[in-house]
């Protein structure tokens, strides 16, 4: 321990009369204060930018995670099946609409009743989803889809044929009244 503080008392006597001890002129000091102002304007802005980000990723993630009533893809399919989901399911909405577009108060109530039969039908489509995304595609996950997807074809089918049929009886009912 002697020999360190001998050191350094040899150092300090070497270097004596070489430290600065003048007194910094004021310039110096308006500078550093300038400069520290600049610093702490960057820093403001950082803040500003970093809560901008923010808001952006906050708005990115409400317009990713929205609830659409649009039937959702299925997440975790092979593209064969997704193929097969997209085209049925493009047929069941074309049904539906010409379901929707012969609504009049004659055959609401059919209408109705089909609508309510398709919720059944769809939530039941859900539940094979769920199941898909569970267990993987399978055999029996893939040929209930596949059933699902008929089935509400056939049913539409058949509605709209009850529909046309209404239709036909109401014509032949006006021209024997005429």
């Amino acid at each position: 321990m002697k020999n360190e503080n001998e050191k350094l008392d040899q150092l300090f006597e070497n270097l004596e009369n070489q430290w600065d001890v003048h007194e910094i002129d004021s310039q110096h000091i308006n500078r550093f204060s300038a400069k520290l102002a600049l610093k702490k304007r960057k820093n403001s802005f950082g803040f500003i930018y970093a809560i901008a980000a923010s808001v952006v990723v906050m708005l990115g993630i409400t317009l990713f995670y929205t609830n659409d009533d649009k039937p959702k893809e299925l997440k975790f399919a092979s593209k064969e099946t997704k193929q097969t989901d997209s085209i049925f399911t493009v047929l069941i909405e074309h049904q539906l609409d010409q379901i929707k577009a012969k609504e009049s108060p004659e055959n609401e109530k059919i209408i109705n009743d089909a609508l309510k039969q398709m919720k059944a039908l769809d939530s039941d489509y859900e539940k094979i989803k769920h199941e898909l995304e569970i267990n993987g595609e399978s055999k029996p996950i893939i040929y209930a889809m596949i059933s699902n997807l008929q089935t509400r074809i056939s049913f539409l089918q058949n509605v709209l044929q009850r529909l046309q049929d209404t239709e036909k009886l109401k014509k032949l009912d006006h021209e024997k009244t005429i």
